[in-house]
């Protein structure tokens, strides 16, 4: 039974966090998930080491709130908990300054054995939190936060507080996954000795890995992106980790990364020159002077300023930059890029800047004021990267109304769509392949556009500055799967009305959809019929009850057609067979008209074509034995029949071009059952009943008549055509006046292509007199 009295209780737990302490992506998800997390209902305790580069003005903040010491092997560690309150969120900070009191966050000899402590440290915290506070979730994030479900599960599984506690771990680049030598397993982590454990974290002779891990003993693990969660488990994308994900891929999903609206607005974004918004965005072209004077840079708003706030590194697609950026300095776009990285590409740069002054800047260092007014000031945001998980640099570039170039990959295909030049939609430009000559030719696209049709690129920019960039649809979702795993806790009320507000429209459209369904699957029997009943009966019924008279003849035409395709695989060995079938149907037919008569003709169709069903499935009867028990009963109304219909014949017009269609149709399965040519206008006359009563009769005599001398089969096949048309005669109850000159007129080219119904030779199709004519030659020589 769920609890409605208990929030949702989830630890966070990340090795950076906006605005404390930030080097990528994780920084901005940390910063922001727990916020919205927080709006959504939830309790929320993001867990953070404290690095000696948080600014003194947070760490003033700071209060001691516990303090006690975690075992790493041999070592037992001093940890402290530093509580800080901000923006809603309540921040723990991990204090060790042997592990944290350094000037980087990352890239140290001994990061194993740093970030094993935090990994640690976290789940020891989790018995040291605020008075109420029951960790639901343990949120991992990447491989700094790996080992804390392996410690969890082998340290402390069975104690009262931890076994509550259920684990998501959130990749969110699996290009870093923390391997070290295996001799860290006993003298750091502990576990040499528990052989699930040493077997699981190893990765191959001699290493372990602290992600592979975290993905055999999460719960659920999630990623940044829906594309990159289908990515990973490829060998191209899974950086040796795939195998392990497809294993667990039923507890894998991509949630895609949303951005700190409120923080990444340029309408109060007081980190830049001048604010703009989506309406007025006088202010943009402001902070482009601005920044291209502070960067010494031609300050000239009629080039494309393009830019790039990125690690230096392949997996960024520096070598596609290294490549393409002469051409793309010579054609006249103005670029700036800000990053550290990879010394070569550090180098490169420079040397670009160097050789074209006034065109190209570059900033190698790490400064996020200077990042935000690049978003800012920039037309284009060029991330061309080999792989990329999520992304927040395209997002927030959208944000400020630069348009990113992107290469298609992971959640840079999720977030950006392609300009198109047809119908105007898109939000930025990309390309497919990790191709130099690919990217420049992206580079340019856009810059052409700059040039040639500032309109069009002003609407592209509103379209990007007009997406939802929140985390609020994110947070759902994270939601969603922590409530799964905690079906005994109640979610909160508004966000279950939310989501019974999404889902009802659901179980509305189900029905309508399937009601659509339904008649185009089989739209040669519904639709005409229900046409033509409503002109045979002057239209008295309404729409509602036009549907039913049509369903049960489609599932007349359905088990013919079934019972056809059977036939048809050789006409000359089923003759027999197919003629028993037929006057079967003729009996059943002529019984049910009989009694049809008192009621409605949509009545009678759907009697008729019940009965007409039922007599299909019947098991076949010799030929001889169905055609002796028909003729008695149906010959008498063939000749009253035949002088009514001669008159109407005279009288009726060509049918359009889809009713021919539909008695074609209604002919073929017909055709196919029956194996001869005179089996199409039998069955037209029964899908003819409640036409004109005399009329079909008439022509279903003629009809049949005609195709006996025209196809010249056997004495044996003669007799069957014969009662095809018996069959007819009894039925003419249940079709429309409508439908049996159609049902004459087109029924023959189903006959002649008896063999192959699906393509009916239309142009031997004889006219109306032609077909007396035969039909009566065809009765003199026999």
């Amino acid at each position: 039974m769920a609890d409605s009295s208990k929030k949702m209780q989830i630890v966070f737990a990340s090795a950076e966090c906006a605005p404390f302490v930030k080097t990528g992506g994780l920084g901005d998800v940390a910063g922001s998930l727990p916020a919205a997390l927080v709006r959504a209902g939830a309790e929320v305790i993001v867990m953070v080491p404290k690095y000696a580069t948080i600014k003194d003005e947070y760490k003033a903040q700071m209060e001691h709130f516990s303090d006690f010491y975690v075992s790493l092997g041999w070592r037992n560690e001093y940890c402290g908990l530093e509580k800080l309150e901000h923006d809603g969120v309540t921040y723990m900070f991990i204090d060790n300054e042997r592990y944290f009191a350094r000037d980087y966050p990352y890239g140290f000899f001994d990061d194993g054995e740093r970030f094993a402590f935090f990994s640690k440290a976290i789940t020891e915290s989790l018995q040291h939190l605020p008075a109420g506070f029951e960790c639901d979730i343990l949120h991992c994030n990447d491989w700094q936060t790996a080992l804390a479900p392996v410690f969890l599960r082998e340290f402390y599984q069975g104690l009262p507080l931890y076994d509550r506690v259920k684990t998501v771990f959130s990749i969110h680049n699996v290009a870093f996954q923390g391997q070290f030598s295996d001799t860290v397993m006993e003298d750091i982590l502990g576990v040499a000795h528990i052989p699930a454990a040493a077997s699981q974290l190893r990765c191959d002779a001699c290493s372990i890995n602290y992600m592979l891990g975290a993905l055999r003993y999460a719960d659920a693990i999630t990623t940044v992106s829906p594309t990159y969660a289908n990515e990973i488990q490829t060998p191209e994308f899974g950086e040796g980790l795939d195998g392990v994900l497809r294993e667990r891929s039923y507890a894998l999903q991509g949630i895609l990364n949303g951005i700190d609206v409120a923080g990444f607005d340029p309408a109060t974004d007081k980190r830049i020159a001048a604010n703009y918004t989506v309406e007025d965005r006088s202010g943009k072209a402001v902070c482009k002077a601005k920044l291209q004077e502070e960067l010494g840079l031609e300050v000239r708003d009629d080039r494309p300023f393009m830019v790039m706030v990125t690690r230096l590194t392949r997996q960024k697609g520096m070598d596609l930059v290294m490549y393409a950026l002469d051409r793309i300095l010579a054609g006249g776009v103005q670029v700036a890029v800000l990053g550290t990285g990879d010394r070569d590409y550090e180098d490169g740069l420079r040397y670009f800047q160097d050789k074209y002054p006034g065109t190209m800047a570059a900033r190698i260092e790490f400064d996020p004021a200077l990042s935000q007014r690049m978003y800012a000031a920039a037309d284009m945001f060029l991330m061309p990267s080999k792989f990329e998980p999520c992304g927040l640099s395209q997002i927030i570039a959208m944000r400020y109304g630069t348009l990113p170039i992107v290469r298609e990959t992971g959640g840079l295909k999720d977030t950006v769509i392609p300009y198109n030049e047809f119908t105007g939609e898109g939000t930025g430009f990309s390309f497919s392949n990790f191709n130099g000559d690919e990217m420049g030719d992206a580079v340019f696209r856009a810059a052409r556009l700059f040039w040639d049709n500032r309109d069009a690129w002003n609407q592209l920019v509103t379209q990007a500055m007009s997406q939802d960039f929140s985390w609020t649809r994110s947070a759902d979702k994270y939601l969603d799967l922590y409530f799964f795993m905690h079906p005994e806790i109640e979610r909160p009320a508004a966000p279950v009305e939310a989501a019974v507000a999404d889902e009802e429209p659901a179980p509305v459209e189900e029905p309508v959809v399937a009601e659509a369904a339904a008649p185009v699957e089989e739209p040669k029997v519904e639709e005409p019929v229900a046409a033509e009943e409503t002109k045979a009966e002057a239209k008295p019924a309404a729409d509602a009850e036009v549907k039913p008279a049509a369903k049960p003849a489609a599932k007349k035409t359905t088990a013919r057609k079934t019972t056809a395709k059977k036939t048809t695989a050789s006409k000359s060995t089923t003759a027999s067979k197919t003629s028993a079938a037929k006057t079967t149907v003729t009996k059943a037919t002529a019984a049910k008209t009989a009694t049809a008569k008192a009621t409605t003709t949509r009545k009678r169709t759907t009697a008729a074509v019940k009965k007409a069903t039922e007599a299909e499935v019947v098991p076949e009867v010799k030929a001889e034995t169905a055609a002796a028990e028909v003729k008695p009963a149906a010959k008498a109304p063939a000749k009253a029949a035949a002088k009514k219909t001669t008159a109407k014949k005279t009288t009726a017009t060509k049918s359009t071009t889809k009713k021919a269609a539909t008695t074609k149709a209604a002919a073929k399965p017909a055709a196919k059952v029956e194996e001869t040519p005179a089996a199409p206008k039998a069955e037209e006359a029964v899908e003819a009943k409640p036409a004109a009563k005399t009329t079909t009769r008439k022509r279903a005599t003629t009809t049949v008549k005609k195709a006996t001398a025209k196809t010249a089969a056997p004495k044996a096949e003669a007799k069957v055509e014969e009662k095809p048309a018996i069959k007819a005669e009894p039925e003419p109850k249940a079709a429309e006046v409508k439908t049996a000159p159609k049902a004459t007129a087109k029924t023959e080219p189903a006959k002649e292509a008896s063999v192959s119904p699906a393509a009916p030779t239309e142009e031997k199709a004889p006219t109306k007199k032609t077909s007396v004519r035969k039909a009566t030659a065809a009765r003199k020589r026999r």
